[in-house]
């Protein structure tokens, strides 16, 4: 390289690191203060109560071993898994089912499709509180529907074996979105030529699905499934303002739980240890889609 050259490349690097810094000052501010003083908060036994146990570091990892014979924080994790689980298959199945009804080329689908985005496009708490008057009996269309039709539902968000589906279906109206314009995206990518040829050789639609569509969009899946296990940990504002953890644990998921022992029992150092080991997770995983994520990319 020249002198001249190298002299350019000199200039680029320095003008690219003056551009990015006010963004890396702002995210240290926003992000990585709040991260240290957790990390730290969680090495001490800190309580609201007791401002001056803030500072105590005699026990640092007394926290990390409470968290072991804690029958509510193991109960939270089962909580958060099952909401997990269910929420993610749902959303991946619905949205792929949306994605090929509008790829299917269906007038009556495709001018639907603005519509499937939009409780993606709005703020979680707004999504809370629709569902919120939704699951309310004295002002609900469904309750109303359905005491037209003779039929008695209970109460889904107070109701022990109900409530966590309600959640469920809550953010799976939500995020369905994701998977359905991600979905979408891959199928319009997808060589005509490939369906053409295997039709041509006698492949019925679901030949066709099952041996080139699935195949192809796989990789999108999988992505979409990891990226929504990862957000399924942020469903705190549908908790919060549709059942309140409740009936009894029912939908106390980890984060909840981190929220009550933080604000109600006033254990900031113990919620923050709660909190940092629900980070590790969620770090583990985002690492774990990066990886898969990348090697899709290279695979295709």
């Amino acid at each position: 390289m020249s002198v001249k050259g190298a002299s350019y490349e000199a200039q680029r690097r320095r003008f690219v690191r003056m551009a990015m810094a006010p963004s890396l000052l702002f995210l240290l501010v926003v992000a990585g203060l709040p991260t240290v003083f957790l990390l730290v908060t969680s090495l001490t036994p800190g309580a609201l109560v007791n401002p001056g146990s803030l500072g105590d570091f005699s026990e640092p990892l007394r926290n990390y071993r409470l968290l072991g014979s804690d029958e509510r924080f193991v109960g939270s994790l089962g909580v958060q898994a099952r909401l997990s689980v269910y929420t993610v298959v749902l959303q991946v199945l619905l949205g792929t089912g949306l994605a090929l009804l509008v790829h299917s080329g269906q007038e009556r689908w495709k001018s639907l499709r603005h519509l499937f985005v939009i409780p993606m496009v709005l703020p979680p708490i707004v999504v809370a509180v629709i569902w919120k008057l939704v699951y309310t009996p004295d002002i609900s269309p469904i309750y109303q529907a359905a005491r037209m039709l003779g039929v008695t539902l209970p109460a889904l968000t107070t109701h022990v074996d109900f409530a966590l589906w309600s959640i469920v279906i809550a953010d799976t109206w939500e995020w369905a979105p994701f998977t359905f314009l991600m979905v979408l995206a891959a199928l319009q990518t997808l060589p005509a030529e490939y369906v053409e040829a295997a039709r041509m050789d006698g492949a019925d639609a679901w030949r066709v699905f099952g041996h080139i569509v699935l195949p192809y969009i796989a990789p999108v899946l999988l992505v979409c499934t990891l990226f929504r296990l990862i957000d399924s940990i942020k469903a705190f504002p549908l908790i919060f303002l549709l059942t309140g953890g409740g009936p009894g644990s029912v939908t106390e998921v980890t984060n909840y739980y981190a929220y009550l022992v933080a604000f109600n029992f006033g254990e900031l150092g113990y919620s923050s240890a709660i909190t940092v080991v629900l980070l590790a997770a969620t770090v583990l995983i985002s690492w774990g889609a990066m990886r898969v994520s990348r090697n899709a990319g290279g695979a295709e």
